[in-house]
């Protein structure tokens, strides 16, 4: 499993690149901040594999808050045949680090 930081992300955002982004935060989390993406929490992730419409061969960049549950799931789908998971390094929080820090 390789990791994607907040810097590279946000570079990729910003350049309106089409990204697959998959939030394993709670909905409540996610409905109070997110980047967008597909918000699927960790816990529902096992049931939920088979219905997943991404690629498994598609970059899929997995995102939480600090990156621990973000890196569960990336093991689990890594073990499920995705071949390109990327956990944000830091999460949501050195996203919005950095974002304060660029200001």
């Amino acid at each position: 499993m390789e990791a994607i930081d907040a810097k590279e992300l946000t570079e990729r955002l910003q350049n309106g690149e089409e990204l697959n982004l998959l939030d394993v935060r709670e909905e409540l989390e996610y409905l109070t901040f997110n980047i967008g993406g597909k918000n699927l929490p960790v816990n529902r992730l096992p049931e939920a594999l088979s219905k997943l419409l991404y690629n498994k061969t598609d970059e899929l960049i997995v995102i939480c808050t600090v990156g621990k549950r973000s890196e569960t799931a990336c093991g689990l789908l890594a073990e499920n045949g995705y071949k390109n998971v990327r956990n944000l390094a830091g999460g949501l929080i050195a996203l919005q680090k950095l974002k304060h820090n660029i200001h």
